[in-house]
């Protein structure tokens, strides 16, 4: 075989190496993305069923209720707009407070609870994460649009 032909191989070899190595990396990216979603685009079914993802607004005050295991929480999150349920089996951020933002990961079930395997919360507090802060800031437009109409 001539040393031509032989680089060749090597190089066809690379490529096909190089294209199965971003594949597996773009594969394991594409299976841990999680997207989020506010209260009232859950409400519209805009989120993934079968599917995780992240719900983030304020924790409705009055509605954490423990249960008497001791780890399972049930709260309500809310963008002022729309309100969804939600179920966290675990310890709370030591911050974790109602009337306060709050990012939850999870699945929403089929009876509409969302079933959060994660609870996140921040420092501050008056945190709220960007796009929860976002989504709270649109829904009380859309409110006040509503009712002055």
């Amino acid at each position: 075989m001539k040393p031509r032909h032989k680089r060749f191989i090597a190089i066809s070899v690379g490529v096909a190496a190089l294209g199965v190595a971003a594949a597996l990396v773009l594969s394991a990216f594409q299976s841990n993305l999680v997207f989020f979603f506010t209260p009232s685009q859950v409400a519209a079914n805009e989120a993934p069923q079968g599917r995780a993802f992240r719900i983030g607004g304020l924790v409705t005050p009055g509605s954490v209720k423990r249960q008497p295991d001791g780890v399972t929480v049930q709260f309500v999150v809310t963008d002022t707009a729309k309100d969804i349920p939600v179920v966290y089996r675990g310890i709370l951020p030591d911050l974790f407070r109602e009337g306060k933002g709050v990012v939850a990961q999870g699945q929403l079930g089929a009876d509409g609870v969302f079933r959060a395997s994660e609870v996140l919360a921040k420092h501050d507090e008056n945190y709220m994460p960007p796009d929860a802060a976002h989504a709270v800031e649109q829904a009380q437009k859309a409110q006040k649009t509503i009712r002055s109409n």
